[in-house]
């Protein structure tokens, strides 16, 4: 019998309407025989393969870091040359006239469970190595399991009811008789901690390969995974968070606890810049639990570079010609970072009155999030950013704003010029202080005397946003913004911790694909972004028929392709798609 090396759930034929029409056809790579396998190389080879398609299975249009899908959320816009320019990740961003024939809805699927895939094929095959001639079976397994976990985590935020291939020796065939809703949302996130706990009881506190998971790795997936299945969303009628699971609180704590980080030489970088740095000083660096990698100048020809930010580059003539201007920082988030004159966030108010770089406080995080007219291009001098087509290709429909953190200097050494950027800047999937911001979270939901612990998180955050100047020491001096950010001190009340909790959440992890998710996740996706589409619906004309429907936009819905494929087996979300 033959293993074939990589298979896809369901093949579908697409078109792409933003700037690229191109999409990666995957077909077998190769075959092995039984004996083959129980080779230690080909088992090998089989691991590397799974790790190679979260790379190479994305592309721009469909980024695995999930900014395609996060101008849903009220940190970003769209962007590009206009509301046609691809249109369906416009109706995404106004929540209306999706359909479920929209490539970018089966796409993602797609793309998602050939990831799976590879990962149950080298799990298939890693179980029947001798441990004798393969001693590090066991860790490989654990890794794949959590590669696994990871496919299925990103499906189920964007799908909530999704089937999950947890049998590596599944047949083709018999993936179209599968069940879109074999478990309940709370049922299905315990499969995707049920893999996690494999890796987390298996994998070393360090690894060689920086690119392979950790133990510290797990427990920071766990500790996110515990979180989304915490708010329980276990009514089949509704996406609303019918209660919040103490069990499930606690055990994101336990997976927190900074002792685990702290053996594996893991946290907070001295400065948060230094998180979204090319250069390899700062790559992998203490704060990257554990992040994709990438490359350049490594031997062959355009390097291992991640291409999938190559749509949210700006047009810069001479420089970046070609640059499609995607993925806008949100004046809403630009508000979002103003900060009062004791130096901390207007919480509820923030967005009373759009920031003004010369008469506004702001949180130095702002200016090493977004490029705003006015200040240095990824802070070199010779790109200073203003309001003109070349930092709009709307010209100014969706402002005139540009995200940072996914960015390179255009001068950088780290990067690769052609019909698109290519960067070899790494991408952090799991960042140590996304996990402190979820520890800070579920000690205020479990309201058990931790408060203070809580806000304490807060300020070990918000201190290191303090010292993080060192791209920006100049910027008060010569370009006349005002910073300002200070702990909190005082005692809180619950509503008053989570209000804080949140918010730094949102400051902290800005344009990292979070936002949505996290409004999802909390209930509060109805209430924030339709208040937020009818305050901009009041400048811009984008929104004046934006809407989002409750029980039905949290969630993508299962894409038709595949529920025709699956012989009507898969069940469509609700909200009447």
């Amino acid at each position: 019998m033959k293993k074939v090396i990589y298979s896809a759930l369901v093949l579908a034929t697409l078109s792409m309407t933003s700037c690229s029409d191109f999409l990666d056809e995957h077909t077998p790579q190769a075959t092995l025989s039984d004996e083959q396998v129980k080779e230690a190389n080909h088992a090998d080879e089989l691991v590397i393969s799974a790790y190679a398609i979260f790379i190479s299975a994305e592309d721009i249009n469909s980024s695995f870091s999930m900014w395609n899908y996060d101008v849903r959320s009220d940190d970003a816009y769209k962007g590009g040359n206009g509301t046609s320019d691809g249109d369906v990740f416009h109706q995404l961003e106004i929540e209306q006239g999706i359909l479920t024939t929209n490539w970018n809805i089966s796409d993602m699927w797609q793309r998602l469970y050939n990831c799976i895939s590879r990962a149950n094929t080298a799990i298939a095959l890693l179980e029947q190595v001798n441990s004798s001639v393969y001693p590090q079976k066991d860790e490989r397994l654990a890794e794949m399991k959590f590669l696994r976990a990871y496919g299925h985590f990103l499906l189920k935020r964007l799908y909530k009811n999704i089937p999950f291939i947890t049998d590596p020796n599944l047949k083709t065939e018999q993936y179209n008789t599968l069940s879109n809703r074999q478990y309940t949302n709370d049922q299905g996130w315990q499969v995707i901690i049920d893999d996690l706990m494999d890796a987390y009881n298996t994998l070393p506190v360090h690894q060689a390969d920086k690119g392979r998971p950790t133990k510290a790795s797990a427990s920071a997936f766990l500790t996110k995974v515990y979180m989304y299945k915490a708010y329980h969303q276990d009514n089949e009628n509704t996406n609303e968070v019918t209660s919040i699971s103490k069990d499930d609180l606690l055990k994101a704590v336990q997976f927190s606890d900074p002792a685990i980080y702290t053996a594996g030489g893991y946290g907070l970088e001295n400065d948060f810049h230094n998180n979204f740095r090319p250069e390899p000083q700062y790559e992998n660096g203490k704060e990257s639990l554990w992040a994709m990698q990438y490359s350049i100048n490594d031997g062959t020809k355009n390097g291992n570079l991640n291409w999938s930010y190559g749509l949210i580059v700006p047009n810069i003539p001479g420089v970046t010609d070609g640059g499609c201007d995607f993925y806008k920082p949100s004046q809403n988030l630009v508000n979002a970072y103003r900060t009062d004159a004791n130096g901390h966030p207007y919480i509820g108010t923030f967005n009373n009155h759009d920031y003004n770089k010369v008469t506004d406080y702001a949180d130095p995080r702002l200016f090493l999030t977004v490029g705003i007219p006015g200040l240095p291009y990824e802070f070199n001098s010779k790109f200073i950013m203003d309001k003109t087509a070349i930092w709009s290709r709307s010209n100014g429909l969706y402002g005139y704003y540009v995200t940072l953190k996914q960015n390179v200097d255009p001068e950088s050494p780290y990067l690769k010029k052609g019909a698109w950027w290519g960067t070899s800047e790494n991408r952090i999937v799991f960042r140590y202080a996304d996990v402190l911001l979820e520890r800070a979270e579920a000690l205020v939901q479990l309201n058990d005397g931790r408060i203070n612990e809580a806000i304490n998180i807060v300020n070990q955050i918000r201190n290191r946003a303090k010292q993080s100047t060192g791209a920006i020491s100049n910027y008060q001096s010569d370009y006349g913004v005002r910073m300002n950010i200070m702990p909190y001190t005082g005692t809180y009340s619950q509503a008053e911790a989570l209000d804080i909790v949140k918010m730094e959440r949102r400051l902290e992890m800005g344009m990292e694909s979070e936002r949505f998710f996290d409004l999802v996740r909390w209930g509060e996706a109805d209430r924030v972004l339709n208040k937020y589409y009818a305050e901009e619906a009041n400048d811009c004309s984008i929104y004046s028929s934006a809407h989002f429907t409750k029980n039905k936009n949290e969630y993508l819905p299962i894409p038709y392709a595949q529920i025709a494929a699956s012989n009507r087996h898969y069940k469509q979300n609700i909200g009447q798609w």
